[in-house]
């Protein structure tokens, strides 16, 4: 990153279903953040909201729909779609302002409003977009795909059914004292293992609910931020990477992969190339790092991304599970937020959500799951179509 940016403000509204306005969400989240940073609304000079494509107009303009419930100023606004990647591209958004110098201090917000059930596509026949293809001709919901890729960890690897409910209730554990986690409960590994059966060999407790949610984060130049705090939590970096042709994993919503016939692939994967991008701007090692924050769309999922951020060589997770790396009081805490097992998907929301958690978790404010000494964290997830998304946080 050409120049560091401060954190002054994280705020978020609970996650669950409440049955409102996804703006609703994002106001309160935003007015939290705006309180805790100290910063007036109106001195706000930009505003980046992440787009949620199921809430209609409001929600593609995202931008300017949440400058307007706070009030018009006159503030630069953009809106970012990204799916899953979407808060991820609306930090980067408020980076690049604040970078090339186009203004001091800035407003990121996410809100959803989800759906009953599983996320699928709008309506109507659209047979060039990939993501409704997937419904349509394969019947592919998010978790076959979850299934898939925990069949693939199962034959690879050797991960059991046992490995995986151990990493929901490692996160269950993480997310009781949560005040913003829907599922505030502890599981046991029996109790999981016991939760219907949704998509062989993921179970129900195994997969994420939708979720409503917002969260928001109030950044500035290092010059505004030293005005207010001498020692400001910083983002170092943020990865929007994209796959290198040819891409030989298969990702959802795509039916095949590439051929490696002609071009050989390239030397990452492109879930090991998000973080790597981002490891490579901030000028760190994935052993400098103290937490993580990752996707786990699935339990099993997460176990994926300990490999794909660097926190062990291929075929290790599992082990660095059982060891309780990956616990609060381990050596590198995973999803000490509880992830998306204690939250659900709230799409714009989730990449803004798990950088408010590590800027809870730098200033030693995260009462109950706090990870002791905690000084560089990183975020990772994905977003449909390759969107890759991570952040680095230091203090």
């Amino acid at each position: 990153m050409a120049r560091e940016i401060a954190i002054l403000g994280a705020g978020m509204h609970p996650w669950g279903k409440w049955g409102r306005n996804f703006v609703e969400y994002g106001v309160k989240a935003a007015q939290d953040a705006l309180k805790e940073a100290g910063v007036e609304w109106k001195d706000i000079q930009f505003v980046s909201g992440g787009d949620t494509v199921r809430n209609g107009y409001p929600g593609y303009v995202a931008g300017a729909t949440f400058a307007q419930a706070l009030g018009w100023t006159g503030a630069r606004v953009a809106s970012s779609y990204g799916a899953c990647a979407s808060g991820a591209q609306a930090i980067d958004n408020a980076c690049a302002q604040i970078q090339a110098g186009f203004c001091d201090v800035a407003l990121v917000v996410g809100a959803d409003s989800t759906p009953k059930g599983f996320l699928a596509p709008q309506g109507g026949d659209r047979p060039t977009d990939p993501d409704w293809l997937r419904f349509r001709l394969l019947g592919a919901t998010n978790p076959t795909y979850f299934a898939l890729c925990a069949r693939r960890r199962m034959d690879l690897y050797g991960a059991t059914d046992r490995d995986f409910a151990k990493v929901k209730v490692k996160n269950a554990r993480h997310g009781l004292n949560n005040p913003y986690a829907r599922y505030k409960k502890e599981v046991t590994e029996d109790e999981v293992l016991a939760s219907p059966m949704v998509s062989d060999p993921l179970r129900l407790l195994e997969i994420c609910a939708t979720s409503d949610g917002g969260a928001a984060l109030v950044l500035s130049s290092m010059e505004f931020a030293r005005k207010r705090t001498t020692n400001p939590v910083t983002i170092t970096a943020v990865s929007t990477t994209t796959p290198r042709f040819p891409n030989t994993i298969i990702e959802m919503p795509n039916f095949s992969t590439d051929s490696a016939a002609a071009v050989a692939p390239p030397k990452l994967t492109f879930k090991d190339s998000i973080a790597a991008r981002a490891y490579e701007e901030a000028g760190v090692d994935p052993s400098d790092i103290n937490l993580a924050e990752v996707y786990d769309l699935s339990s099993a999922l997460e176990l994926d991304w300990y490999e794909h951020i660097g926190l062990c060589k291929p075929g290790e997770a599992e082990r660095m599970l059982n060891d309780g790396d990956t616990t609060i009081g381990g050596r590198v805490p995973v999803n000490p937020s509880g992830g998306l097992a204690c939250f659900g998907e709230a799409v714009p929301a989730q990449a803004i959500a798990q950088v408010c958690e590590l800027t809870w978790q730098l200033r030693g404010q995260a009462d109950g799951r706090q990870v002791e000494g905690a000084r560089l964290g990183v975020t990772v997830n994905q977003g449909l179509f390759g969107h890759g998304s991570s952040v680095i946080v230091k203090h």
